[in-house]
C-alpha cells in the first residue's frame, strides 16, 4: 500500500527530463548575433553623427582640444558603471565606451597626446586607457619635454606619472609644478604588471638585465630570491630596456606586455614579478585649462610656506572646518627662498565649490602663495 503513492510524485521529475529545452542551433545563436551587432553598429553611427552635430553647434572652434570635454566624458563613464548589471565587468564596458568617444571626437580632429616616451611604455598605456585609440600619441624624451610641448601647444594634452602604490611620488613631475603655469585636467589609475622578458625565454641565459630604476624597486624582492647576481643596468625607460635586450640572448628587460610586442621580445620568462600585486601606478593628464564640474572630482593645489611655528597646521585647518577631505599632501622645497616649502595637496571637490572656495580665501590669510593645480574628474575605474 505505502509504495502505490509513491509512483505518482516520480513521473513528474521523469516527464521533467523529458520536456527540457533542447539546446539551440548554432546557427541560430550566431543570427541573433549578427543581428545584435548589425543594432550596436547602427547605434553607434548614430552616436558619431549627433557627436558631430554638437561639434556644429559649438560652432566653429580653433581646434580639437576645444571640443572635448573631460567633465562630459567623465559623466558618461559614470552612468556606464551605475547601468551595468553584467556579466561584463565595468572595467571592460568603461573601455568600449572610452573607444565609441574617442572616434567620435577624432571627426573633428584627433587629440595630440604627448607623453614619456618611447613607444611601449606604461604611460603610453595610460595615454590609451584616458583618450582611446584614436587619440594621435606623441612619444617624448622626458616628463620636462611633455610639460614643454603642451605648454607651447605642439601637443593638446599630456600625461605623466606622479605616484605609485608601492614606491611612492615621482619627485620630477612635482618639481615641473613649481614653475609651470599648466594645469592638471584629470587622472589615470593603471594597474602595472611587470613582466621579466627575454629573447630565449630562459631564465638560465640571463645575466643582465635593463629596467627603468622605478620597475627594478617595484620588481626588488623578487630579483633578490630569483636572480641576485645578474647585472642590473637602469634606462631612461622599460620600452628602452626592452630595445636593447631584443639583440642579446644573454638580456633581458621589464616592462609591460606592450613593450615586448613593439620590441620583438616575445619570450616572458615569468609574470608577473612585481613584489606588490597591487602595483597600481597614478598618471596626471596636463593642459592649460580648468573644466567645469563633473560631479565627482578632485582639486590639486600648491601652497608655498615659510617654515614657522604652526605654518602646516594653518594650512590644513581651513580644509578642515568647511568638511573638505584631504586625499594626499606632499612637500618639496619651493627653489624659491631658503627655508620656503611647496605642500602639494589633494583635496575632495572641485574649484567652483562653494566649500572649496571659502576654505582657500581663508588659507590665503596663512601662506605665503597659493596656487591651483587644477580640478578634475576623479579617475574612473
Amino acid at each position: 500500500m505505502a509504495s502505490k503513492p509513491s509512483k505518482p510524485s516520480k513521473k513528474p521529475a521523469t516527464s521533467k527530463k523529458t520536456e527540457a529545452t533542447p539546446a539551440p542551433a548554432l546557427s541560430d545563436v550566431r543570427a541573433k548575433i549578427d543581428g545584435i551587432d548589425r543594432q550596436i553598429q547602427s547605434l553607434i553611427a548614430e552616436r558619431a553623427r549627433f557627436a558631430h552635430q554638437v561639434g556644429k553647434a559649438k560652432g566653429k572652434l580653433a581646434a580639437a582640444v576645444d571640443y572635448y570635454r573631460p567633465e562630459r566624458e567623465a559623466q558618461v563613464l559614470r552612468m556606464v558603471v551605475d547601468r551595468n548589471e553584467g556579466p561584463l565587468s565595468d572595467e571592460v564596458l568603461v573601455h568600449v565606451f572610452r573607444e565609441i568617444m574617442s572616434a567620435c571626437l577624432a571627426q573633428q580632429e584627433p587629440l595630440k597626446i604627448g607623453y614619456l616616451g618611447p613607444e611601449g611604455t606604461f604611460s603610453q598605456q595610460a595615454v590609451l586607457k584616458h583618450f582611446g585609440r584614436s587619440a594621435h600619441g606623441l612619444p617624448l624624451a622626458s616628463i620636462e619635454e611633455v610639460f614643454q610641448e603642451v605648454a607651447s601647444g605642439n601637443a593638446d594634452f599630456g600625461v605623466v606619472p606622479v605616484e605609485n602604490s608601492g614606491q611612492g611620488t615621482i619627485q620630477i613631475t612635482l618639481d615641473m609644478f613649481l614653475t609651470s603655469d599648466l594645469k592638471i585636467c584629470g587622472e589615470v589609475e593603471l594597474r602595472v604588471h611587470q613582466f621579466l622578458m627575454s629573447r630565449t625565454g630562459r631564465i638560465d641565459d640571463i645575466e643582465r638585465i635593463y629596467a627603468h630604476p622605478q620597475s627594478f624597486a617595484q620588481t626588488a624582492g623578487w630579483l633578490r630570491a630569483n636572480l641576485p647576481k645578474v647585472e642590473k643596468v637602469p634606462v631612461s625607460s622599460n620600452a628602452e630596456g626592452a630595445r636593447r635586450a631584443r639583440g642579446s640572448d644573454d638580456a633581458a628587460a621589464i616592462g609591460g606586455e606592450s613593450a615586448a610586442h613593439v620590441y620583438g621580445l616575445k619570450k616572458v620568462v615569468m609574470s608577473p614579478i612585481q613584489d606588490d600585486k597591487d602595483n597600481t601606478t597614478r598618471f596626471l593628464v596636463i593642459g592649460r585649462s580648468i573644466f567645469p564640474p563633473s560631479g565627482h572630482d578632485r582639486t590639486s593645489v600648491l601652497v608655498f610656506i615659510h617654515d614657522k611655528p604652526g605654518a602646516l597646521f594653518d594650512v590644513l585647518s581651513p580644509f578642515a572646518r568647511h568638511g573638505i577631505s584631504m586625499n594626499r599632501i606632499e612637500s618639496r622645497p619651493s627653489h624659491h627662498a631658503k627655508w620656503e616649502y611647496g605642500f602639494f595637496i589633494d583635496l575632495a571637490g572641485h574649484i567652483d565649490d562653494e566649500a572649496m572656495k571659502q576654505a582657500l580665501a581663508e588659507l590665503k590669510q596663512h601662506s605665503a602663495q597659493i596656487k591651483v593645480l587644477g580640478s578634475y574628474p576623479v579617475a574612473v575605474p
